[in-house]
C-alpha cells in the first residue's frame, strides 16, 4: 500500500474517530439541559432521520470513491468528472425527495412513537420535521466527499466531518440552552432547535468541502488535460455499476436504526398493555438514546480496526489464495473479539457508575445498560461479517440476513417487552442479530470454505482472559464501593478509572505474557511499544 494511501486512510480514520468522540460526549451537557423527556424527543427524530439519510446517500461516498479510483488508475479522468456533474444533480433530487417524504411522514411517525402528557404527538411531529431539513444538504455533501476520496484525497472528508460535528454540537447545546433559559421556550421548541442543528452542521461541512474544491480545482483540471479519452461509458452504465456496489452499504448502514425503529413503533403499545404507559417515554429514552450512545463506543473502535482488513480479504479471495484468505479472516474475527469483549464486559460491570457519570444515577438506566452492553459484540460482528460477504462477492446474503433478523425482532419485541419490560426490547434485538450473524457466518463458511477452528480456540483464550479481568475488576469494584458511592458524579468517575485500570492491566498482562497480542497484531505491537517507550 502506498504511503499516500496509508496517510489518507489514517486521516480519514482519525477524522471519523474525532467525529464519533464528539458525538458521544456532547450527550452529557445535552442531557443536563433537556433531561430525559428531551432525550426521548431527540431520539424520535434521529432514528428515522438516520434511516432516511442512509437511503438518500445510498452508500455514495464509498461507491463514487471506488468508481473514480478505478478510472483514474486507467487515466480516464473525464469519466469521473462526468459522473460527478451528473451525480450532483441526482443527489440534489434524492435529498429533496427524502426531505419531502420525512417531512410528510412526521405526524404518522410521531403518532406511533411513545408519547404522554409531557411528550405529545405534536411535539414529536415538530422535532422530526426540524431534522428533516438536513436531508436537503447531506446527500449533496456525500457526492463531493466521494469524489475527493476517489482521488485519494481524504483530508476534505475528514475535516468536513469534524467541522460539521463541531458546528452541529455547538448549535445543539447553545440553541437548546438559550430556548429554555433565556426565551422561556417549551421542551419541544428546544429539542426542535437541537435537531435543526443537523442542517446547520451540514452547512458548515458543505462550506468546508466547497473551500477544498476551490483550492484543488486547478489540480483536478490539470488531470483532465492528461485524460486518455479511450473510454466512453454512458451514465446508465455508470449508475448501474455504482448501485451494484453501493446497495450492500445501504443495508448495513441502516441495520441498527431499523432495529431501533421497531422499538420506536412498538415500545409504547407494549408498555401500555402491561400498565406502564406513564413510564414509556422515559424508558424509551434510556433504551434508544442514553444506553445506546454508550454501547456504540466499543463497536465503533473495534469495527473500524477490523474493517481495515477487508481489502486484503477481498484481494486474497479474488486471487484464489486460500491460505492468505483464511489467515485474514482469522485475524479479523480474533481482533474484533479481542478488542470488543473486554470493553463490553467492563461496560456491563461498571454500568452503574458509568451511567451516573454520563447522565444521572438511575436504577433503570443501570439495569438496561448492564444487559445492553454485551449486545455491542453482536453489532460489531454483524458489520464485519457483512463487510466480509462483500469482500467474497456474496453481498446479496446481507439483505437476507438483515431481513431475517428484523423479522425476528419484530415478532419477539412486544411479547418480550410484556415479559421483561424495557430489557425485553434488548433481548429481542440480541436474538435478531444472532440470527443475522449466524446466516452470515454460514455463508462465509460455504463460499470461502473457511474453517472456524483457530478462531474458536483463540476465542476461548480471550474469554478466559476476560473472565480473569472481570474477577479482578469486580473485586476491586466491591472493595471501592465500601467507601465510594456510584450514585455521585465524582465518586463514580474514581470508580470507573480505578476499576478500568485494574481490568485493563490484568487483560493486557495476560495477552502479552501468552504472546496472544503478537499473534493478532504482529510487528505493529513492537512499533507501538517503542513509541510509548514501554517494556513488558
Amino acid at each position: 500500500m502506498s504511503s499516500k494511501l496509508l496517510r489518507g486512510t489514517f486521516i480519514l480514520t482519525l477524522g471519523t474517530i474525532i467525529s464519533k468522540v464528539l458525538g458521544l460526549f456532547y450527550v452529557i451537557p445535552f442531557y443536563h439541559i433537556v433531561g430525559q423527556e428531551g432525550n426521548a424527543l431527540y431520539s424520535f427524530a434521529y432514528i428515522p432521520y438516520t434511516i432516511f439519510i442512509s437511503l438518500a446517500t445510498a452508500g455514495i461516498p464509498a461507491a463514487i470513491s471506488k468508481f473514480i479510483s478505478k478510472y483514474n488508475a486507467l487515466e480516464e479522468y473525464a469519466v469521473g468528472r462526468k459522473l460527478f456533474k451528473s451525480g450532483m444533480f441526482v443527489m440534489m433530487c434524492s435529498g429533496i425527495l427524502a426531505f419531502l417524504t420525512l417531512y410528510s411522514l412526521a405526524p404518522f411517525i410521531a403518532e406511533i412513537s411513545p408519547n404522554d402528557a409531557n411528550v405529545t404527538i405534536e411535539d414529536g411531529t415538530t422535532v422530526i420535521r426540524a431534522v428533516s431539513f438536513a436531508l436537503l444538504l447531506v446527500p449533496f455533501m456525500s457526492m463531493i466527499r466521494g469524489f475527493f476520496q476517489g482521488h485519494q484525497s481524504m483530508g476534505p472528508t475528514a475535516v468536513s466531518q469534524v467541522i460539521e460535528q463541531i458546528v452541529r454540537i455547538f448549535f445543539v447545546l447553545v440553541g437548546a440552552y438559550v430556548v429554555l433559559n433565556f426565551m422561556n421556550g417549551s421542551m419541544s421548541q428546544a429539542v426542535s432547535v437541537a435537531t435543526f442543528a443537523a442542517f446547520i452542521g451540514a452547512i458548515g461541512g458543505l462550506c468546508t468541502l466547497l473551500w477544498y474544491w476551490y483550492k484543488r480545482k486547478p489540480h483536478l483540471d490539470e488531470l483532465l488535460l492528461e485524460d486518455k479519452g479511450t473510454v466512453d461509458i454512458s451514465l446508465r452504465d455508470m449508475y448501474k455499476e455504482i448501485i451494484v456496489y453501493a446497495a450492500p452499504f445501504v443495508f448495513v448502514g441502516i441495520a441498527n436504526p431499523l432495529f431501533q425503529l421497531i422499538d420506536q413503533l412498538t415500545f409504547s403499545g407494549a408498555m401500555e398493555s402491561i400498565g406502564l404507559a406513564g413510564e414509556a417515554v422515559t424508558a424509551f429514552a434510556i433504551l434508544n438514546f442514553n444506553t445506546h450512545k454508550l454501547v456504540i463506543i466499543p463497536v465503533s473502535l473495534a469495527t473500524a480496526f477490523s474493517l481495515t482488513l477487508v481489502p486484503s480479504i477481498t484481494s486474497a479471495f479474488v486471487d484464489g489464495d486460500r491460505k492468505n484468505l483464511n489467515m485474514q479472516l482469522n485475524q479479523a474475527f480474533q481482533v474484533l473479539l479481542f478488542l470488543t469483549l473486554p470493553a463490553v464486559v467492563g461496560l456491563s460491570l461498571l454500568a452503574e457508575p458509568i451511567f451516573t457519570l454520563f447522565y444521572d444515577h438511575d436504577p433503570l438506566g443501570t439495569d438496561v445498560l448492564r444487559i445492553y452492553a454485551p449486545v455491542a459484540i453482536l453489532f460489531a460482528y454483524f458489520l464485519v461479517t457483512a463487510a466480509i460477504l462483500q469482500g467474497i462477492n456474496e453481498q446479496r446474503f446481507t439483505v437476507l440476513s438483515l431481513l431475517v433478523g428484523l423479522l425476528i425482532k419484530l415478532s419477539l419485541n412486544i411479547p418480550l417487552i410484556k415479559l421483561m419490560e424495557t430489557q425485553g426490547a434488548v433481548v429481542a434485538t440480541a436474538i435478531g442479530y444472532i440470527a443475522a450473524i449466524t446466516i452470515n457466518l454460514l455463508v462465509i463458511k460455504k463460499f470461502a470454505h473457511y474453517p472456524f477452528k483457530l478462531v474458536v480456540r483463540r476465542g476461548l483464550l480471550i474469554i478466559l482472559f476476560t473472565l480473569f479481568m472481570f474477577i479482578g475488576a469486580g473485586i476491586t469494584y466491591k472493595i471501592l464501593t465500601l467507601f465510594l458511592s456510584p450514585a455521585t458524579d465524582f465518586q463514580a468517575f474514581i470508580l470507573v478509572i480505578i476499576c478500568a485500570a485494574v481490568g485493563a492491566s490484568i487483560y493486557f498482562y495476560l495477552s502479552f505474557k501468552t504472546r496472544l497480542v503478537y499473534f493478532l497484531f504482529g510487528e505493529k505491537v513492537d512499533r507501538w511499544m517503542k513509541k510509548l517507550r514501554l517494556r513488558v
